[in-house]
């Protein structure tokens, strides 16, 4: 590893170490974002939509990870031990359940729904190696020649 952080006694090679290995939460949180919160396409049209889209995504994934940080206190664990894909999934079961019910009963379903994120663990893999591919979506390029794909 190559770094421009030379003093030795101010940055030990472990700690740099232990920061090399926690960039994975880094990019894990980027996937959580993307994929699991479905940010990977932003449709809006306006540079003002897209930011309002992406503030949006990122207030449900603070909303989600308070969630997850509620659930490890309960249930005596790590937030980063606990599945974010699960907390969603568990999240958008209960969210009709939630949203409908009165007050003593969400109190009442609160519980549950914390357990069932507490029983998806993930494992703890700080040396974990997984080689970077780059993939391009296929562009929407015409097959036909302009003049045909015009609709008449």
């Amino acid at each position: 590893m190559a770094t421009t952080l030379l003093d030795g006694e101010l940055y030990p090679a472990a700690d740099i170490a232990a920061l090399y290995r926690a960039r994975r939460h880094a990019e894990l949180d980027l996937r959580s974002l993307k994929i699991t919160l479905a940010m990977d396409v932003l449709r809006g049209k306006s540079p003002e939509i897209v930011r309002k889209d992406i503030c949006a995504h990122l207030l449900a994934y603070n909303l989600i990870r308070s969630l997850m940080a509620q659930t490890a206190v309960e249930h005596s664990a790590l937030p980063r031990s606990l599945s974010f894909k699960v907390a969603v999934q568990t999240l958008h079961a209960f969210a009709t359940h939630l949203g409908t019910s009165s007050s003593s009963a969400v109190h009442r379903l609160y519980p549950p729904m914390l357990a069932a994120i507490a029983a998806h663990r993930v494992g703890d893999r700080p040396d974990r190696f997984e080689p970077h591919a780059r993939k391009r979506r296929p562009k929407p390029y015409l097959t036909v020649p302009r003049r045909e794909a015009k609709p008449p």
